[in-house]
């Protein structure tokens, strides 16, 4: 073939094309022919001292006038000094919606999360507010008031669900730029500006005062069932909601006063020892006349295999006309201790199960403070329940 000057073809000549070979434009666009009507386009052009033939696609998929253009946009590339071989590379990424990049990031972050709650609960949040307005969109293309307008129905309404889905917005988003999707970043900071200010709460948990439990536990305990006697224990132990309605008797060391949480079961994934005070004991011993010999559950619920709900925990506190939360009295505890005890943070932390933020100081710590919290667990329970 010879080179020749740019315009050798037109759309006639092509179609009347039979043999194949290689067939040139000019300008170092070449048709190579395969069979009449069909064939792929490239160009040659130098870059960084070496020549170079680029794919352009197929003549089914590209005619001579695109075929033209693309060629003209990399020989413009190449003479600017950018490479037009990555740049190609670039255009040919799909780039993914944002449904199916979100369930790409949940695949892949499911190995870290212990808590299969905590895994259900990612993608359902993203599933109930993200995707009826994102699901669609390409990752590239959503940008902050797209997302503004996901969070400002939820907003002031659910605002620790609004704040949760926006947090998850932006991991989906920021992987999509770690994996080149998106030129940017998720554009969370400006959001704030796009939204009405949250109320402000002491912490994310309405919290009962601590000065308010002994009264409480006494209104608590004028009658008796499954879901008090779980709510009692859960202030006593200092434990969250889903590891108390998920508590086993098989965890249960009565001789040595221990409940073991398996690591499946906390929201760390680490292992944890709960020191039984003489009052979380009392109550194991008042639910005992509840249990089921189709369950090992110490709480079970209206069916003997299924444990409680968090609704169930929160009904009581409702009909009881407390404002308060469940995970609210973990707030309650920690504030105690801060307020009325000499224990250090350290074993107030460990007592709540809460994961040591400094990795260097999680790595040296060798103790979970076992002797020490039983003696503050103890000294909870008669603050809780005096005389």
């Amino acid at each position: 073939i010879g080179a020749g000057s740019m315009g050798n073809l037109s759309a006639l000549k092509i179609k009347s094309l039979k043999e194949p070979g290689r067939y040139s434009d000019g300008d170092g666009l070449i048709l190579d022919l395969k069979a009449p009507g069909r064939g792929h386009w490239t160009v040659r052009v130098q870059y960084g001292g070496k020549r170079r033939d680029i794919g352009l696609g197929s003549l089914e998929h590209i005619g001579l006038a695109d075929a033209r253009a693309a060629a003209g946009e990399i020989r413009k590339q190449a003479r600017s000094g950018i490479d037009p071989l990555a740049e190609r590379k670039k255009e040919q990424v799909i780039v993914p919606t944002f449904k199916d990049a979100a369930e790409t990031v949940h695949i892949e972050h499911q190995a870290a999360w212990k808590n299969g709650k905590h895994q259900a609960q990612w993608i359902n949040t993203l599933e109930t507010y993200a995707f009826p307005r994102l699901g669609k969109l390409l990752v590239s293309e959503i940008e902050g008031p797209a997302i503004r307008d996901v969070l400002a129905p939820i907003w002031l309404a659910k605002p620790e669900t609004a704040r949760r889905v926006r947090q998850r917005i932006g991991a989906v988003l920021d992987w999509a730029y770690a994996k080149g999707y998106r030129s940017s970043e998720a554009p969370m900071r400006s959001l704030s500006k796009g939204l009405p200010r949250q109320p402000r709460k002491d912490g994310h948990f309405a919290a009962m005062p601590f000065c308010d439990v002994p009264a409480f536990l006494v209104r608590l305990r004028q009658r008796q069932s499954v879901t008090r006697l779980a709510l009692e224990y859960l202030i006593l132990t200092a434990a969250r909601s889903g590891e108390v309605r998920g508590a086993r008797w098989s965890e249960v060391d009565l001789a040595e006063k221990v409940w073991l949480i398996p690591a499946e079961r906390m929201k760390a994934g680490k292992e944890h020892r709960v020191p039984l005070s003489a009052a979380a004991l009392d109550v194991l011993g008042r639910v005992k006349p509840f249990k089921s010999e189709l369950s090992d559950l110490i709480f079970p619920g209206q069916k003997a295999r299924k444990s409680l709900s968090d609704m169930t925990l929160l009904k009581v506190l409702e009909m009881m006309d407390v404002p308060v939360t469940v995970h609210g009295f973990r707030s309650t505890f920690r504030d105690w201790c801060a307020e009325e005890t000499q224990y250090p943070g350290e074993v107030a932390e460990a007592a709540l199960a809460h994961a040591i933020p400094n990795k260097v100081e999680a790595a040296y710590r060798r103790t979970d403070f076992f002797e020490r919290r039983k003696a503050l667990m103890s000294e909870w329970a008669r603050y809780c329940l005096p005389g």
